[in-house]
């Protein structure tokens, strides 16, 4: 099956790099979608431009793929769910809650020069960066991509709620699934509260668990996709 990974703030494709070589020799296809404004030296690009490279990797897709969102990336494989609900097979989120319609896709932190550049490790203290050691610490913020104003704050429009019926993974990394679950019924992600299938699965490790945990994070999207079958 076709695996669409979409990388979080400040990360392009090569994110994935560690969990590509994994999910391919567990026999699917994993395809790093390249977002504008994330790697591409494109400041202008907006929140648009992006869902509209996912999308195109959906349609591009020969059968219907898995989407997978990375943390603030979660709000747009929830959008190609949105916009392509007939096509894509599962959405699995990995240390994310997609955002609902009228809100900003990802307005957390400031904006310099149309840019809104990685704040530092301060914001992520505690377990979103527990597993991560200072090498790999000043490997991430030296790659750190800005992402753009018009990506940041970009507003997020929901349409179709066919997308409820989209079956959805929620990978539990820096949190455990018992603490998604308080979250959502307590009103957190109105979003996931709705979604006709909602599944959680653990993964020990931080918020990048595409870094320090690839092999557990391709196993368990192996399964996803094959629970699609």
């Amino acid at each position: 099956m076709d695996i669409l990974l979409i990388a979080g703030l400040w990360l392009d494709g090569s994110a994935w790099d560690d969990v590509v070589p994994e999910l391919t020799a567990l026999g699917h296809r994993p395809v790093p979608v390249g977002l504008p404004g994330q790697g591409d030296g494109n400041g202008s690009a907006t929140l648009d431009d992006q869902l509209a490279a996912v999308l195109d990797a959906v349609d591009a897709a020969p059968g219907k793929p898995l989407v997978v969102g990375h943390s603030a990336a979660s709000s747009l494989a929830w959008l190609a769910a949105d916009a392509r609900p007939d096509k894509v097979a599962k959405v699995a989120l990995v240390g994310g809650f997609p955002a609902p319609d009228g809100s900003a896709y990802a307005d957390f932190f400031a904006i310099e020069d149309g840019l809104m550049p990685f704040p530092g490790w301060g914001p992520f203290e505690g377990p979103d960066a527990a597993d991560l050691d200072e090498a790999a610490r000043e490997r991430f913020a030296s790659a750190a991509v800005p992402v753009p104003e018009a990506v940041a704050k970009g507003v997020v429009r929901l349409t179709d709620e066919r997308r409820f019926d989209v079956p959805v993974l929620l990978v539990c990394p820096e949190f455990t699934p018992a603490q998604a679950k308080e979250w959502i019924a307590g009103g957190e992600s109105p979003e996931l509260a709705r979604a006709a299938r909602l599944d959680y699965v653990d993964l020990d490790s931080g918020h990048w668990p595409m870094t320090t945990r690839p092999g557990a994070l391709a196993r368990l999207l192996a399964e996803a996709a094959e629970s699609c079958d």
